[in-house]
C-alpha cells in the first residue's frame, strides 16, 4: 500500500527520503478534462522503474490517485487542459542513507495550469555549459535527482525556449526537461536510453510510431556539428506535455523546419480514462 498526499491539503514529513535522498522518482502527466494523455505508458513506467529502485507500488494504486485527482480538478482549469504530477518516493526512513527494511511509500499527487505551448514555427535553443552525467545503472528512469537540469536552466534565457545538455564527450544528449530526435535524410537519430537521464514518454511513442510507419530510427549520439551538416532535416523537443516541436535555431545556427511529425501527436486522441 501506498500512502497518497495532496499537495494542497497535506504537508509532507521532514523526514521523507524523496527531500532528504532524491529517494524516489516522478510522472508529469499531461490531463485532457477528467482523462490523461498516454496514461498507461506513464503508470507502467513508474511501476517498472519503482521496482528497479526497490519501491513497491501496483499500477491500480497509481490509477486510483490519478481517477481521483481528475475528479478534484478537472473543472478548476479554464482550458481544460492542465498538469497531474506524481511523486513517489520511499517514505519516511529516519536518518542515514540505509532504507529501513519496510517501509510505505508516499504518493505526493499535485495539479498545475498547463503552460503555453509553442508555435508550429518551432522554438530556439541552445546548448547548455552544464554538463549531463548518467550512472548506468539508473539510465532512462526518472528519479527525483534532478540537480544537474536545474543548474543547466538557470542558463535559460527570455530568448530561449531550452537548453540542449551535453556528455563528457561533448556529444548531445537531451534537454534539461526534453529528449531529442534529428531527421536525417533517410533516417532518425536519437541517443540511446542508456545515455539518457530520463527516457521521455513521448519519445518511446514517436519511436514507436515511426517504427511502424517502416521508418528507420538510429540510437547514437548527435554532435553539435552534425547539425551543421547536409544531412540534417531537422532537430525536434519532445516531453509528454508539450508533445512535439521543432527546433528552428540552435544558437547561432538556422535550422530547417521539417513538419513530418506535425501530425502524429494529437493529445485528444491518447486521452485514456
Amino acid at each position: 500500500m501506498v500512502n497518497v498526499i495532496s499537495s494542497s491539503a497535506e504537508c509532507v514529513s521532514a523526514t521523507d527520503r524523496g527531500l532528504s535522498y532524491g529517494d524516489g522518482l516522478f510522472e508529469t502527466i499531461r490531463m485532457e478534462g477528467g482523462g490523461a494523455v498516454l496514461l498507461s505508458r506513464h503508470l507502467q513506467r513508474m511501476v517498472a522503474d519503482a521496482a528497479v529502485l526497490g519501491i513497491v507500488v501496483t499500477e491500480s494504486e497509481l490509477r486510483d490517485a490519478v481517477r481521483n485527482a481528475a475528479a478534484t480538478h478537472a473543472g478548476t482549469f479554464s482550458s481544460g487542459s492542465w498538469v497531474l504530477k506524481l511523486v513517489l518516493t520511499r517514505g519516511s526512513g529516519g536518518r542515514g542513507y540505509r532504507p529501513a527494511a519496510e517501509g510505505v511509500p508516499n504518493l505526493i499527487v499535485s495539479a498545475s495550469a498547463m503552460p503555453p505551448l509553442p508555435g508550429p514555427e518551432g522554438v530556439a535553443a541552445g546548448l547548455s555549459d552544464f554538463p549531463l552525467t548518467v550512472n548506468p545503472r539508473l539510465a532512462g528512469i526518472k528519479t527525483l535527482n534532478r540537480l544537474e537540469q536545474v543548474m543547466a536552466s538557470r542558463e535559460l534565457t527570455d530568448e530561449l525556449y531550452e537548453l540542449v545538455m551535453c556528455d563528457s564527450d561533448g556529444q548531445l544528449v537531451e534537454g534539461t526537461r526534453t529528449n531529442v530526435l534529428m531527421k536525417a535524410r533517410n533516417h532518425w537519430i536519437t541517443p540511446p536510453r542508456e545515455q539518457l537521464a530520463v527516457a521521455g514518454i513521448m519519445r518511446g511513442y514517436v519511436i514507436d510510431y515511426l517504427e511502424r510507419q517502416g521508418e528507420k530510427v538510429e540510437f547514437s549520439t548527435i554532435s553539435p556539428s552534425m547539425l551543421k551538416g547536409p544531412d540534417c532535416q531537422g532537430l525536434y523537443l519532445m516531453n509528454s506535455v508539450m508533445g512535439i516541436v521543432p527546433v528552428h535555431k540552435f544558437d547561432d545556427l538556422d535550422l530547417p523546419v521539417n513538419d513530418a511529425l506535425a501530425t502524429i501527436f494529437n493529445p485528444l486522441d491518447l486521452v485514456e480514462t
